[in-house]
């Protein structure tokens, strides 16, 4: 029983875990399991103490509030975060694509100007050695000597 620690010291009195320390009048009680919290008429939440004795219950709550909330809001913001990098991901081989696309025809367009750049190179080099057949009869008479 807890009321045994009572008038003793706070360290004794919570070496049982059931048991809930006052400060205001020196007494061990045992924990009121039915309520979360408990009720002003045994102790005020400041001057209680549960677990450790250098804490009051009222800042045990807090730093409790603060953990969570910590915790949720790091929960939502990794969510979020993943959510964005999702779509962000999505969106981006769109991107690419058309990128590579723009890339691709650049260089088809590029090996066609040099395709036809070497063709008039070759017809200048026909035409230097008269192998260039006239364009408007291709068909000529082949001449032996």
């Amino acid at each position: 029983a807890c009321s045994q620690f009572s008038q003793r010291s706070c360290e004794e009195c919570l070496k049982n875990v059931s048991c809930l320390w006052c400060y205001t009048n020196n007494t061990c009680i045992d924990y009121p399991v039915r309520s979360i919290l408990p009720p002003s008429s045994l102790c005020s939440l400041s001057n209680a103490r549960w677990g450790v004795c250098w804490i009051n219950f009222e800042a045990l709550i807090i730093a409790i509030a603060v953990v969570a909330g910590l915790v949720l809001v790091s929960i939502a913001v990794c969510c979020c975060y993943c959510c964005y990098c999702r779509r962000r991901s999505r969106s981006r081989p769109d991107e690419e694509e058309e990128q590579l696309a723009r890339k691709r025809e650049e260089r088809r367009l590029q090996s066609l100007q040099r395709k036809h750049e070497r063709k008039l190179k070759h017809d200048e080099i026909r035409k230097k050695y008269g192998l260039l057949q006239d364009s408007d009869n291709p068909y000529s008479r082949f001449e032996n000597e």
